[in-house]
């Protein structure tokens, strides 16, 4: 299920790692711990490759902000018990606090509008984790 846009600041809890599809796209993923008192933690998920610099800066403590779209998946454990796992496909991420922002143009954001990315390059069966 995706539901509508999302903004989220966290602590990167698992450092990003790379992976590619069959079609030799590359994906990358981190987890983020949004909780404030307690831990959440949501998937990040990066499609895009204007991310990569930005998402290859990025080290498990960092502080990021990210934007995109919000989909939650339920999924059966070995035991049967119901899960629910929570991730954002990333339109842009921003890096927080007292280090220098990382990204390719010298700026702290990068932003993609609808029109410049598509769906269909990557299916959800395709994405590697």
């Amino acid at each position: 299920m995706s539901l509508a846009k999302a903004v989220v600041t966290g602590t990167v809890f698992r450092a990003p790692e790379k992976r590619f599809t069959q079609n030799n796209v590359p994906v990358s993923s981190f987890v983020l711990n949004i909780g404030e008192r307690e831990e959440m933690f949501i998937r990040v998920v990066v499609k895009r490759a204007a991310l990569d610099e930005v998402v290859s800066g990025i080290a498990q403590g960092d502080r990021v902000l990210v934007e995109g779209r919000l989909q939650i998946t339920t999924v059966k454990s070995d035991n049967g018990a119901e899960r629910k796992i929570y991730e954002i496909d990333a339109n842009t991420i921003e890096m927080m606090g007292a280090t220098a922002p990382v990204s390719s143009s010298n700026s702290d954001i990068v932003k993609f509008s609808q029109e410049e990315f598509s769906d269909e390059l990557i299916g959800e069966d395709e994405i590697p984790f």
